[in-house]
C-alpha cells in the first residue's frame, strides 16, 4: 500500500452508522459478463483526510465505511485506517457516485465514465458488461443491484447482466442529448422486491417485475428525483431538488414539504438557481436514525430531521 504524509483524521466517521445512498414476466436469458481488464497490485494510498467533494456513504457488510467522491476516487476507512483508491489502482473514474455491495460481498462502484468492481485485491471493469448485457425482463429481488446508464438501467442478481428500459416504446433520446426525462437518477430495490427509479422529470417508475407505473403528481415529476429511501415501518421517502420530501405508503403520495409550506417556489416553478435558506425544497439524501427518525440531507438548508410530527432544521450555526 502506497503511503503519503499522515496528520490527524477527522473522528467524525466514528459516529457514521448506515449507508447513505437512494415490462413484462421475468426473460433469465442473461449473459454473461466477457472477460474484461483487470488490474491487481498493492492497491491505494493510506491518507488522513478525505476529498471535500463526498457525494455517498456507504457501510459494507464488514463494517468498513467507503466514501465516494467527485473527482478524488473512492475511500474505506476499517475503523483505523483511511485508504484512498483511484484510476492508478483500476478504478475506473475518479468522479465516483454511487457505492453498493453485492451478495458475494463484492463491491460496486457506479462512476461518470462507467462501472468498476472491486473483490477486495483488484478492480475490474464492468462497464462493457453493464451497457451491453441482453435486453430483456426480470423479477427484481432485494439483494440484487441496479445501474443506471445512458442506454438504460441494467439489473445484476449475483450472477449474470440483463438491460431493461422503463420509458414507453414509442419515446426516443433527442439526438445530441446525454440524458432525457426518463434518465435515472436514484434506484431502490424495496424489502417485497419492488424496484424503483427516480427519474429526471417524469417522477418515480415503479416496476414489480410485470407492469411498469408512474408516480408523479403533487409536484414529483419536474425536478430530479435524487434519491429513495425505505424506512423501518415500510414507508417509502423520495427526494426531489425543488419538489422537496415526499412520503408513499403503498396507497397514498404526500408532499411533505408542500404541506408545511417550506418550499422555493422560484427554483420549483420559475426554474432560477435560488437557494433558500429555511426551506425543504432540494432534498438529495435521506436516511434513519436507531429512533426511526429521518435524516434528510438538502442543497439550501443544511440538515433536517422528521419524526413523522415535527420538522427542525440544522444548519452550520449548529
Amino acid at each position: 500500500m502506497r503511503l503519503a504524509s499522515l496528520t490527524s483524521f477527522a473522528v467524525f466517521i466514528l459516529c457514521l452508522s448506515a449507508a447513505f445512498i437512494s415490462c413484462g414476466r421475468p426473460n433469465e436469458r442473461t449473459e454473461a459478463a466477457p472477460s474484461v481488464q483487470t488490474q491487481s497490485t498493492s492497491l491505494g494510498d493510506t491518507v488522513n483526510d478525505l476529498s471535500k467533494n463526498i457525494d455517498c456513504i456507504f457501510q459494507d457488510q464488514q463494517g468498513n465505511h467507503w466514501f465516494a467522491s467527485n473527482g478524488g476516487g473512492v475511500y474505506r476507512y476499517n475503523g483505523k485506517v483511511l485508504v484512498n483508491y483511484t484510476t492508478r489502482d483500476g478504478l475506473v473514474s475518479n468522479y465516483v457516485w454511487t457505492i453498493q455491495q453485492d451478495v458475494h460481498g463484492i463491491m460496486w462502484f457506479s462512476t461518470r465514465d462507467g462501472f468498476s468492481s472491486f473483490d477486495g485485491k483488484t478492480f475490474t471493469n464492468r462497464t462493457f458488461a453493464i451497457e451491453n448485457a441482453f435486453t430483456g425482463n426480470f423479477k427484481p429481488h432485494a439483494t440484487g443491484l441496479l445501474f443506471p446508464h445512458k442506454k438504460g438501467v441494467c439489473y445484476y442478481n449475483g450472477k449474470s447482466f440483463i438491460n431493461f428500459t422503463i420509458h414507453p416504446a414509442s419515446y426516443t433520446l433527442p439526438p445530441n442529448e446525454a440524458s432525457g426525462p426518463y434518465f435515472v437518477y436514484s434506484t431502490l430495490i424495496d424489502r417485497s422486491g419492488v424496484a424503483w427509479f427516480g427519474t429526471q422529470s417524469e417522477g418515480v417508475c415503479r416496476y414489480d417485475g410485470e407492469t411498469i407505473s408512474y408516480l408523479s403528481d403533487k409536484d414529483l415529476a419536474g425536478p430530479a428525483v435524487r434519491t429513495i429511501y425505505q424506512d423501518k415501518r415500510g414507508l417509502l421517502w423520495f427526494g426531489n431538488n425543488g419538489g422537496g420530501l415526499f412520503r408513499y405508503d403503498g396507497k397514498q403520495l404526500s408532499n411533505i414539504t408542500a404541506d408545511k409550506n417550506l418550499g422555493n417556489m422560484k427554483f420549483l416553478r420559475e426554474k432560477k438557481p435560488v437557494d433558500m435558506p429555511g426551506s425543504l425544497a432540494r432534498v438529495w439524501a435521506i436516511n434513519e436514525d436507531n429512533a426511526g427518525k429521518l435524516l434528510i440531507g438538502t442543497i439550501d438548508s443544511g440538515l433536517w430531521t422528521f419524526d413523522g410530527t415535527t420538522l427542525s432544521n440544522l444548519t452550520t450555526s449548529d
